[in-house]
Formats: structure tokens, sequence, C-alpha cells
């Protein structure tokens, strides 16, 4: 095998502003080239922002006849896939990861590739991937709380009174409710509005049936033993990634995992009146984590998020997301305030601070890394 300089690819040249999806999928597929990893690749429907192809990658490394295997989740929410692009190819570059070691690892790279490619955290419908895995065959959640506040987050505000009147009533709502405690309402989803925030849907999406086919694909029947990551950003204390389990309900895999990281886990239990400290909704319905609890439920499995804490969501990130959430409303991303809004979105959740940037590589794969030897040794 010839040598490879992590340094060679555009990810690790170029500013984080200077990033694209291109630039971040083609880093990928060439460690996974150089590293031997079998690759598949899953089209998506729709063009970039540049009109180029989009995709999402697998690479599958280590022992494929292994009975235990790591999945890594990337772009989960699109704008968040920077950071867990650059992961995924660090990781690849710089792990063991030969047959010999005995363990299979499979690399999900960028499941919501037209999020990552506009920069925006939703997908193409504008659902929140992470309120979408649900059975749509049941009726679906109902929020009246964002019921309620659904009008501050539909307004035209291209006409400027009306803007100034939706920014007054937003901070009346603030100071009635609470920040904290509306965002929980808010963040809890919502299933009826495509226009709104946290539009969970009314059907599968693309990225929901294409992880499922993924896995079937992918993760082979003998996978007896199953760690799998979900990688994000954007909730918790600036530079700090929380490793934390996400379920519905206690199950043996966080005993697992707190046998394994100890008291770095954070553990979220989910329901309709649950709140958490962690920056994420424990109100939430749909999250991934929940999804893949049940599709395994019949394996050894444990499913984990890192979530890589940014800047503050109420003077930062929620003016961000609301500005692109409105931008794609009523506005032109093509525009320069268009760009300028998307630069301040990719700021907030893959900030270009360097120490940042280092910290929550080196700890990401400080994350995988425990993980693969507990599979190892039998932990």
């Amino acid at each position: 095998m010839t040598s490879f300089n992590s340094a060679d690819l555009p990810i690790f040249r170029l500013a984080p502003g200077q990033l694209t999806y291109s630039q971040l999928r083609a880093s990928f597929l060439k460690a996974a080239h150089h590293r031997g990893a079998q690759l598949h690749a899953y089209p998506h429907p729709l063009k970039g922002v540049e009109n180029e192809n989009l995709c999402t990658d697998v690479a599958v490394a280590g022992d494929p006849q292994a009975d235990k295997w790591i999945v890594v989740v990337s772009g989960t929410h699109g704008v968040e896939g920077y950071y867990g692009s650059i992961c995924q190819t660090r990781f690849l570059l710089e792990q063991d990861i030969t047959p010999t070691a005995g363990v299979g690892i499979l690399f999900i790279h960028l499941i919501n590739p037209w999020g990552t490619s506009w920069k925006r955290r939703v997908n193409e419908d504008n659902m929140d991937l992470n309120r979408n895995y649900l059975d749509f065959d049941q009726p679906l959640p109902v929020n009246p709380g964002y019921e309620a506040v659904h009008e501050l987050f539909a307004t035209d505000i291209r006409d400027a009174d009306r803007r100034r009147a939706r920014e007054q009533r937003w901070r009346e709502v603030v100071q009635e409710k609470g920040y904290a405690a509306l965002m929980n309402i808010v963040e809890a989803g919502q299933y009826r509005h495509r226009d709104g925030l946290y539009y969970g849907g009314e059907q599968p999406s693309w990225s929901n049936v294409t992880l499922h086919q993924i896995l079937k694909d992918h993760l082979p029947a003998h996978a007896r033993e199953i760690i799998s990551f979900d990688l994000h950003t954007g909730a918790g204390q600036f530079g700090h990634p929380m490793l934390m389990a996400i379920a519905e309900q206690d199950y043996p895999g966080i005993a697992r995992a707190q046998s394994i990281y100890g008291p770095w886990l954070y553990t979220v239990i989910t329901g309709a009146n649950n709140a958490s400290d962690t920056g994420i909704s424990a109100a939430a319905t749909g999250y991934t984590s929940a999804a893949m609890v049940k599709l395994f439920s019949d394996r050894q499995f444990t499913q984990l998020v890192v979530e890589c804490g940014t800047y503050d969501s109420q003077s930062v990130g929620q003016p961000a997301l609301l500005a692109d959430h409105f931008l794609h409303l009523h506005g032109d991303p093509a525009s320069a305030e268009g760009k300028q809004i998307k630069q301040q979105l990719l700021d907030f959740f893959f900030p270009a601070d360097p120490d940042w940037q280092a910290l929550v590589q080196f700890r990401t794969r400080q994350i995988l890394e425990r993980a693969v030897h507990a599979l190892r040794n039998g932990q």
C-alpha cells in the first residue's frame, strides 16, 4: 500500500468555511479507497447547491466475517455533517481497520447529503430527520404547544412591518414562557406543517428509507454485537463533545455503554413531558436512535450519539436557524444575503476555531476507539 498523507485531502487544507459537500465526499472516498474498504453509493434523486450529484456513501472496513460491528453515521442533520464527515475520514486513515482486527466497521457517510450540500439542518422536504423515524401507519404525535406558536415560523417576513411584528411577538413569547421551556415545546417536533420548524414529515424520508436499506445490505445477519454512533453538533457547552444514550426507555445497551464509558455517558430518556439539560430535546419523538434500538432488539446492541457543543443556542443558534428557515421559505439562497445566512449557520454548527476543531476530532476518535477496544476484548 502506498503512503498517504492526510494533509493532501481538501478537508485538512481548507478553512471550514471553504469546505463543500463535494470536497467532503472526495476526501472520504479517497481515504476509504486507500484503506481498502468496500465502497457503495446510494444516489440521492436531487442535485446539490453546485448542481453536483448527491450520494450517501457507504464504506465497509475491518473484518467482514466478524460478529462484532461498529456503525458510524454522519450528516443526519445535514450541516452537522461537516464535523461528522471529517471524523469518519480521520478514523478511516488513523484506526486499525484491517481484517485481522476482529471487528467490522460500517461507515454511513452523510445520510442527508442534500442538507449537507445546501448547508441546512433539515432535508429536501424541510424534515428534521430526528423526528422522522416513526411508524407512519400509526397516528402521528400531536403537539398543541407548537400549534400555538407556529405562525411565528410561517409568517412572510419580507414585509418590514410584518418582520417587526413577528420579532416583537417572538420576544413576548420568550418572556412569557422562558426560552428553555419554549424550545422544549418547539423542538419536540410537529407533523402538520411542512413550512414549520422541527417538521417530522408524514411519511418516511429518503434518508430514513436509505438508512434502513444500507443496514439491511451491509450489516450481516451474523452480526450479534453492535455499537452504533450518530455524530452531531450544536447542543451543549462550547467544545464539549457529549456522549449520549438517547432512548424511549431503558434497555440493556445503556448498561453496556455505562460499563464502557462510565461517567462520560449522559443518558436521555425521551417522552412527551420529559426535559433534559443536555441541550437536546427529551420531548421529541422519531429519533434515529430510538428506531435503531427497535430495529436491533434481537441483538446485543448499543446506540450512542456524540453531540459536540458550539455557541449559545438562544443568542447564536436559533437566530441562525430561523434566518435559514425564512430564507428557504421566502428568500433566495443564491443571493448575497442568502450566502451570508448560510455562512452563519455553518459557523454555528461547525466553528472555525482551531481548538474546537482539534478537540472534537480528538475526543470523537477516543470514543470510537474505546468502542472498538471493548468489542475486541469482550467488554
